[in-house]
């Protein structure tokens, strides 16, 4: 009865609001509404019955409003949060247990058959349910597409490919070395990984996990540090990050800076560090925690030699005889032979082929690459003409003013002995500086695919067959 002798005092629409924006009083302020209403019903009409009129019925719709407001607000966290998060909490939950992939927009086309397996592979990994079987790495037909600029007001704004369809995955102890000229999308690639940009379409799962946090260590291309702190504060505030306990985080980092011979810089602030030395302090704030994860985006660009073997040597240690996965990008074929257990080379946001060092030498460079060096430019055409007769499925790669470069398939060039019977010829009856025949090396394939490299202008479609273009016989130079 107190509780009604208050509420008298106070208009019924406070008691509604109340009851509105304080969930738990509802049902205690419906119940203390009814009886109100029913007090003022009998004083006004102390004969007849109390009946619920139109606003009490409207009174009895406010829980039902306050579960639609608070599913609401649970749906404005899980696309805020993110779904995965949410997912966590079986009670509040409201989105359906499923994958957040898009289908890819592209379908592959005209694929390397080592490609494709590794589709397949990749593909099968993802499905598995034996964490065992699980790579570190699942990288699964990964898509991602820029708004490009707009040349004007009026014309329409063109898609930038960064990355094509690409999928691929990393065993435990295996370094997968990305390779690739500027701009065919290895940091897309990887910053897609690492969780930094969000795919276009596409999975990517990392150590059977598809949330990346406490998987991960990254050294990206850019150099992400305080230009006021010390190496050594640097060093310390990783470990803190990555949950090193005190006795631990000094003990890693004594390792560390003995490995890398940091001593004299550790209490030099950022800003005042060589660019070799701080892009070496990225490298080793990535190896911090022992992360089963490590995203390396060309480590070594602007590091001395010692320096890079000293990196490389790292790497091989990290991996080895341990449950770790590296992928590593890089645009230096000496970097990827020496650390890689495969590569893959990309080009235009394609991966063009995948596989060892030794595989991708045996099936891309079987063939012959032939050097002449002409002394006199005017018999040039001359010289150009005689090799076609000679060899008439013989690929021109490269013509300067004096240098003549082919590309000659193994069949015109067996046996040997005849080959070099006419080239020498060749240089009798041309007088020629020099000329030089030899296996085509995997440097080369890599440097004929980077030409095909379409800097800045993603959104036209690629050709993924291999461009060796057979020169006709009338070909003027």
């Amino acid at each position: 009865m107190f509780s009604i002798t208050l509420i008298n005092h106070f208009d019924l629409s406070i008691l509604i609001t109340t009851m509105v924006l304080v969930p738990s009083y509802t049902l205690l302020g419906f119940k203390t509404f009814l009886e109100v209403r029913d007090q003022e019903h009998y004083r006004e009409f102390p004969e007849a019955n109390f009946e619920l009129s139109a606003t009490d019925f409207l009174v009895c719709f406010i829980p039902y409003f306050q579960t639609l407001l608070f599913v609401f607000v649970l749906r404005c966290m899980e696309l805020k949060c993110g779904k995965k998060r949410m997912r966590k909490d079986p009670v509040f939950r409201i989105s359906p247990q499923s994958r957040d992939a898009k289908p890819n927009p592209e379908e592959p086309i005209d694929e390397d058959e080592d490609i494709q397996t590794e589709r397949i592979r990749t593909a099968t990994a993802l499905t598995t349910s034996i964490l065992d079987e699980k790579p570190v790495i699942i990288a699964s037909c990964l898509h991602k597409e820029y708004a490009g600029q707009k040349k004007s007001c009026f014309s329409k704004r063109k898609k930038k490919i960064a990355a094509r369809n690409i999928s691929f995955c990393v065993q435990e102890g295996e370094i997968l070395g990305l390779l690739g000229p500027n701009g065919a999308g290895k940091s897309s690639s990887i910053r897609m990984i690492s969780g930094i940009t969000k795919p276009t379409a596409g999975e990517v799962e990392l150590k059977g996990c598809s949330s990346v946090l406490g998987h991960l260590g990254y050294c990206p291309q850019e150099n992400v540090l305080w230009p006021m702190l010390t190496l050594r504060e640097h060093l310390e505030v990783y470990a803190a990050v990555k949950g090193l306990r005190k006795a631990d985080a000094r003990l890693a980092i004594a390792r560390l800076v003995s490995a890398f011979k940091l001593h004299e810089q550790l209490n030099v602030p950022v800003q005042k560090l060589t660019a070799g030395i701080t892009r070496k302090l990225c490298f080793v704030l990535s190896l911090l925690g022992n992360s089963p994860v490590l995203l390396l985006d060309e480590p070594s660009t602007g590091i001395d030699p010692t320096g890079q073997q000293q990196m490389w040597q790292a790497i091989q240690a990290v991996v080895k005889n341990t449950e770790r996965g590296v992928l590593l990008t890089t645009h230096n074929l000496a970097e990827a032979e020496a650390l890689c257990d495969r590569v893959a080379i990309m080009v235009s946001g394609r991966l063009r082929c995948i596989g060892s060092i030794q595989h991708l030498k045996n099936k891309l460079g079987k063939d012959y690459i032939l050097e002449l060096k002409v002394k006199e430019t005017s018999q040039v055409t001359l010289v150009h003409t005689e090799i076609l007769k000679l060899f008439p499925q013989a690929a021109g790669q490269e013509r300067y003013s004096s240098l003549l470069t082919y590309k000659l398939p193994v069949a015109d060039v067996y046996p040997l002995s005849q080959t070099f019977h006419k080239l020498e010829a060749v240089k009798h009856n041309f007088n020629l500086g020099e000329y030089s025949l030899s296996q085509c090396t995997l440097e080369k394939v890599f440097l004929e695919l980077s030409k095909e490299q379409e800097v800045g202008n993603f959104d036209e479609e690629i050709d993924t067959t291999m461009r060796w273009k057979l020169l006709p016989h009338s070909d003027e130079p």
